[in-house]
């Protein structure tokens, strides 16, 4: 799927207005969070299936919500965004997909990628792109724990975003 314009995706407005409350560390956030989401060695789609996974493990609706409309842009299909959901054991991915995942959980549930998670990941990353998996998980659940602490909801066009997009939507 092509990368769609700014005007039917959500905006995440309410996360930026969150860190209006803490002007300091969102000038320090946010070049962080963009290198995260912009700068990134990491391929596009492995980011997406990262930031998905975090929101999945930290049961970050806000994240999910606007994260699933970049995992339709980095190329992953609504069923492998599911599949994401389902976790590394999920079928059909790729071994670097279901080691990406499992990273994922593993730093969140342990604070330490394995060894054979690290080994299938090495095998195909080069140091740098390491780095920023970490960083990106690590990035995603401190927003997450943010987000959920605030009770950040979720986008309320996202419904009507994700209704224009179907077979039959009004962008048709």
């Amino acid at each position: 799927m092509a990368a769609a314009s700014g005007a039917d995706r959500p905006k995440g407005l309410a996360a930026i207005g969150a860190f209006a409350h803490h002007p300091a560390l969102a000038q320090t956030f946010f070049p962080f969070n963009g290198h995260v989401l912009h700068g990134t060695t990491l391929p596009v789609r492995l980011r997406a299936i990262v930031v998905l996974r975090v929101a999945v493990k930290r049961q970050a609706a806000y994240i999910w919500a606007q994260h699933f409309f970049n995992g339709r842009d980095a190329g992953l299909t609504d069923e492998e965004i599911s599949r994401i959901a389902f976790g590394p054991d999920a079928p059909f991915f790729t071994p670097l997909d279901s080691a990406v995942i499992r990273a994922v959980d593993e730093l969140i549930d342990d604070g330490v990628i394995g060894d054979d998670t690290w080994a299938t990941l090495a095998a195909e990353l080069d140091e740098q792109q390491l780095f920023d998996l970490i960083f990106t998980v690590g990035c995603y659940e401190t927003v997450a724990f943010l987000m959920r602490s605030i009770g950040l909801e979720v986008d309320p066009t996202i419904p009507d975003l994700l209704a224009a997009q179907q077979p039959n939507g009004s962008d048709e």
